[in-house]
């Protein structure tokens, strides 16, 4: 105990000459009795040394706070009560190495820091090798803009089908998100899918140009290099064979009907529901990918009802998860009138001219603008 306590005013007697030299020594020395004697302490041992070295941290002065937080943050052994004494200073220049690089952090502690600390921490938690889908979470709720990049651009960063539903929807005015965003291996199709469509045709190619495995269909008008993108994606899509090839089977029985469409859609499986629509509607997977997502319910009334849909179907599709539209009750009383004074042959005719026009536009020479679904959103 004597020479603990010899050591504990060492790190706080920052009077002498090298005393950033000294109090490195006697910390690492602390940290090594901690770490002999760690298997036999009681919690509430443990607990005294979160409160020592907690301690500890704040007496030294900043400039050698810092330079211990980055010496500690890369050191295998450090013990978690230190790690966390660094990673609780509001300072960030102490805190950042230690939320970007220590190992010896738990989730918890991660998690803390991202909820309530600066923009620097969350920016400095964003920096790690590896980081949670909770953690991202509130990465991307919280961050500013520099925060947001460095999720999207972090390879070792999970992020979850919420996080990514706010990445794109971000995307909308960041091209620079949008790239990361697009970039991903890891983003699922519908956002993928979604991405595509509300970027600009610039974006469209620049994500493209980022990603080799999409180089070759990159050609003619955006619409065309779209639907090239996403039959490209769907071909390594695992969930998207799986559903073409379960659809294909009732299908080939002469089996597939409304019911499969409406079962798939309350199981928020959306490529199981893209796929059955499309083949009772007769119209390509891509036009009812676009509808599905779309969050004005005008475009998928249209194809539901050339399906043959029910209006219990239409309400299952519109109130899928991908789509985010929130429709409170009055909004579905709306679209529930809108569908069932839609007739059949209008909502036919409206998908062939629909359809006419992105063929028209996928033959143009140059490329353009992506079109939005104002035909088929007319109809609701």
């Amino acid at each position: 105990m004597t020479m603990f306590n010899s050591l504990v005013n060492e790190v706080q007697d920052a009077s002498t000459s090298g005393s950033t030299q000294r109090q490195l020594r006697a910390l690492t020395q602390i940290t090594d009795l901690f770490l002999a004697g760690s298997a036999g302490y009681s919690t509430r041992q443990v607990e005294l040394f979160d409160e020592i070295f907690k301690v500890l941290v704040e007496v030294i002065e900043l400039k050698t706070r810092i330079e211990l937080a980055q010496r500690f943050a890369v050191e295998p052994n450090t013990p978690a009560a230190l790690a966390r004494a660094f990673a609780a200073s509001e300072t960030a220049a102490v805190a950042a190495p230690v939320l970007s690089q220590s190992t010896a952090l738990a989730e918890s502690d991660l998690i803390a820091s991202a909820s309530t600390r600066s923009q620097d921490h969350l920016y400095a938690i964003a920096q790690r090798r590896t980081i949670s889908e909770a953690i991202t979470d509130i990465l991307i709720a919280r961050g500013e803009q520099r925060v947001v990049h460095a999720v999207a651009s972090n390879e070792g960063a999970r992020i979850s089908d919420d996080g990514f539903g706010r990445l794109v929807q971000l995307s909308g005015t960041d091209v620079k998100l949008a790239l990361h965003v697009g970039s991903r291996r890891d983003i699922p199709r519908h956002h993928f899918v979604k991405l595509l469509e509300t970027a600009s045709a610039a974006v469209c190619d620049r994500i493209v140009a980022a990603n080799p495995a999409f180089g070759d269909v990159v050609q003619g008008a955006v619409t065309e290099v779209i639907d090239g993108i996403n039959g490209e994606v769907r071909k390594t899509c695992d969930e998207h064979v799986k559903a073409r090839f379960r659809i294909k089977r009732l299908t080939d029985w002469k089996e597939l009907k409304e019911t499969d469409v409406h079962a798939a859609a309350r199981a928020q499986d959306f490529e199981r529901t893209v796929t059955a629509l499309s083949i009772l509607a007769g119209c390509p997977i891509e036009m009812v990918e676009r509808a599905v997502l779309n969050a004005n319910p005008g475009a998928v009334q249209v194809i539901a009802k050339v399906a043959g849909c029910s209006w219990a179907t239409l309400k299952a599709l519109l109130t899928m998860d991908v789509a985010d539209r929130r429709m409170s009750k009055p909004d579905l009383d709306r679209a529930r009138v809108n569908f069932e004074e839609l007739q059949w042959r209008t909502a036919k005719r409206v998908l062939e001219f629909y359809e006419a026009r992105r063929n028209m536009l996928a033959q143009a020479p140059l490329p353009v603008a992506s079109t939005d679904d104002a035909e088929l959103q007319a109809a609701g």
